[in-house]
């Protein structure tokens, strides 16, 4: 099938797309072919016309990829900025697409006097992703508030599954192989919604206090081990500051890889892969990565 063949009729294709211009890094080589669907009905018409051999990456804000200089030999589908329906779905539930950013959700849930999410304030990405990964932040976590999830496979099939279907873990989810978020129902809590606005601004200035904010990273990049932090077994073998090329150890918070203007996707993954072996050689503990590493064509 050829580009041509492609285009949706409502949806937006461009070719050779920089993926540098959507991931939080700034880096990433370009896309062979750059989606961005109508709706959720266009994107079902479109990956039903996907060849099913076509690699597939799914893009939200790019806050935990790590995309390869040589970029992606296939297809990216990018959901932010495009699958953002965000509703009231009763007294209590919240509908949204999975290219809304968690940011978004939790302020119009506080607004709605609906309490439970503010801790969505803080991450850096879409709803998409904060499922995919049972996201969270300040002893909150995303599948807890779920109440029901529509998927979408290769063949641009859509399903509504419930929570049953999935099993949540720390910064990971199973579920049915195949499939991708397309929205989710989440059953929040009655409350106060001008104190969980007052919660959300207090997160986001603890976050600028303690974190990087405004310098291209993906976010936490190691899971914190069991009992202890990443963060704090980083900073004590000296490595804030660390640097390889372009990148480097934030020296405000050493669980942060930034770009410091220059560096390249291969300068970031050698800097992760450097932390994590001192961390194993000097601890014996090893560190297990958030950020999904994308090499080629092979997501």
């Amino acid at each position: 099938m050829s580009s041509a063949d492609l285009i949706s009729p409502r949806g937006e294709m461009r070719l050779n797309e920089p993926l540098a211009r959507h991931t939080s890094w700034r880096v990433g080589g370009p896309a062979r072919r750059f989606y961005r669907p109508a709706d959720a009905e266009d994107l079902s018409a479109f990956l039903g016309r996907l060849d099913p051999d076509e690699p597939l990456l799914w893009l939200g804000l790019g806050s935990n990829l790590l995309i390869a200089d040589q970029g992606f030999a296939g297809t990216v589908i990018q959901t932010q900025g495009c699958l953002t329906g965000l509703e009231r779905r009763g007294e209590t539930g919240i509908w949204a697409e999975s290219g809304t950013a968690c940011a978004k959700l939790a302020r119009f849930a506080a607004r709605l006097d609906l309490v439970g999410v503010e801790f969505l304030a803080g991450i850096p990405g879409t709803m998409g992703g904060a499922l995919a990964m049972n996201a969270g932040a300040w002893g909150g976590e995303t599948w807890p508030h779920v109440r029901r999830v529509r998927t979408i496979d290769r063949t641009g099939t859509i399903r509504e599954r419930g929570t049953g279907d999935f099993t949540p873990g720390y910064r990971e989810v199973k579920g049915p192989e195949g499939e991708w978020f397309l929205d989710v129902e989440l059953e929040l809590t009655p409350g106060d919604g001008a104190a969980g606005l007052a919660r959300i601004r207090e997160l986001l200035d603890r976050r600028a206090a303690t974190q990087p904010i405004g310098l291209p990273s993906c976010g936490s990049v190691f899971r914190n081990p069991p009992g202890d932090h990443a963060a704090r077994l980083i900073e004590s073998l000296g490595l804030k500051g660390y640097r390889m090329g372009g990148a480097q150890v934030s020296e405000k918070h050493a669980n942060f890889i930034i770009n410091t203007g220059t560096a390249t996707a291969t300068e970031i993954a050698g800097l992760i892969d450097y932390v994590r072996n001192v961390v194993e050689h000097r601890t014996g503990i090893s560190l297990i990565t958030e950020v999904r590493r994308v090499a080629g064509g092979r997501p």
